[in-house]
């Protein structure tokens, strides 16, 4: 019995799961991966979910492999590429942190608990398993860093030769080691990433190799399972909003599609609203959502926050599909607001890369402008983890970060090695003595 197929959002085609494919055969446009809903829905339940969390044993010890029948029901348990990723905290957010924000109900879920610092893993344990059930010999992404740090670990693990392209020189160290370290092949490309994009897609049309960016549909399906995991933390109450940063969509399209099937199901009684921050200078689907989609735009990118410098996200037709679903919108934030907001959140004990700081200033701004109210039960995402981008942090608390102001400095200071200067720093900083 087939329980999932690929159908293409433009023209309706389908495609078997074991074809291996990315995009439609017929016209090339984005593939969903649509569950026989009705066939799985006597046997999906909150129980059953329940029932696994806290497992010792692979699969379902995953945070998104313990929705398998929501994600990859088919799927043969022991080829399941796993790192048993998923499981991620979900803060609520300290009293001055909040405060900050002008929230009286904000909680934080932290994708960068993942194995390799970010959501990526989520999808790339979904994309890797396919490219095993494929028998692909090689696995390829574009990368702005995190995607790349993900690939390279979860193609190692499963014995796949690993390509990335980055594009030159607008990499986080902390993100390209990661691909390094893991052994894939890194190469940059001298051009920005839609461009590392694009050349990505045409080798991968012109040489057979697997694609993995979240063009990618398995992609998309491990990462739906952050708002599964999220209503499962919460008891399966459902926020009045889910706030997240949006550079190449594909975790907007995956969060409306998990949260349809789950209203479809009846596993929920009714849809969050969802709304996506973009950073102002990589704000191609805030200038659409702006003229009611009327025109899709491209721009060419440039913030602070590396991970969302995306100018033509691929995941837009699904990301729109989610607006329309959920309620959403789509806001902007400068990257002076999200370098603020980011050493907010580090400041909390929590701790977050630039472009996760776009969802906590994102609801900061609508907060401001009455579009959120501060009663609202609000969950905003952290994408990644505060040493993705260990460089940005320190030029923050130094002053040294270019046409940027340091609001909340944390300097690093020197001393002499002697009692009388450690005296004279507790009387600076009024540090409490016994």
């Amino acid at each position: 019995m087939t329980l999932s197929l690929l159908r293409c959002m433009e023209c309706g085609n389908t495609h078997q799961l074991d074809d291996p494919v990315y995009v439609c055969g017929k016209c090339g446009g984005l593939l969903d991966v649509e569950h026989d809903l009705d066939t799985l829905r006597p046997t999906i339940s909150r129980a059953l979910f329940d029932s696994r969390l806290g497992s010792l044993d692979a699969p379902y010890s995953s945070g998104v492999w313990r929705y398998k029948e929501l994600v990859f029901p088919e799927a043969d348990e022991s080829a399941i590429v796993t790192r048993g990723e998923g499981n991620t905290t979900l803060y609520r957010a300290p009293a001055k942190l909040a405060a900050w924000v002008g929230s009286e109900r904000l909680a934080l879920k932290h994708e960068g608990e993942n194995p390799t610092g970010s959501f990526k893993d989520r999808g790339m344990t979904g994309g890797v398993t396919h490219a095993v059930m494929v028998e692909a010999s090689g696995v390829v992404c574009a990368s702005t860093g995190n995607t790349s740090a993900s690939m390279a670990s979860y193609a190692a693990l499963a014995g796949l030769r690993g390509l990335v392209f980055f594009p030159y020189g607008n990499i986080a160290m902390g993100k390209l080691a990661q691909s390094v370290a893991y052994g894939a092949i890194s190469v940059q490309v001298k051009g920005d990433f839609d461009a590392s994009l694009a050349l990505v897609r045409q080798a991968c049309r012109e040489f057979g190799i697997y694609l993995l960016n979240s063009v990618n549909p398995f992609r998309l399906e491990g990462q739906k399972t952050i708002v599964f995991e999220i209503l499962q933390q919460r008891r399966w109450k459902v926020p009045d909003w889910i706030v997240l940063p949006g550079g190449n969509l594909g975790n907007v399209s995956a969060f409306g599609k998990g949260l349809k099937e789950l209203l479809d199901l009846g596993l929920i009684d009714r849809m969050p609203r969802i709304a996506v921050i973009q950073a102002a200078g990589a704000a191609p689907f805030y200038q659409s959502y702006r003229e009611g989609f009327a025109e899709r735009h491209t721009v060419k990118a440039n913030t602070i926050a590396t991970a969302i410098k995306i100018g033509n996200p691929a995941s837009y037709i699904k990301a729109r599909r989610t607006l329309q679903w959920t309620d959403g919108i789509v806001e902007i934030v400068t990257d002076q607001e999200i370098i603020d907001a980011k050493a907010q959140v580090d400041k909390s004990g929590i701790g977050c890369e630039p472009a996760s700081a776009a969802s906590v200033a994102g609801i900061k701004k609508l907060i401001a402008s009455g579009v959120i109210k501060p009663a609202d039960d609000v969950v905003g995402i952290l994408t990644g983890h505060v040493l993705k981008d260990p460089g940005i942090v320190i030029d923050y608390h130094q002053g040294t970060l270019d046409g940027l102001q340091s609001t909340y400095a944390n300097a690093l200071r020197t001393i002499e090695p002697t009692l009388a200067d450690v005296q004279a720093l507790l009387n600076e900083e009024k540090v409490p003595t016994r």
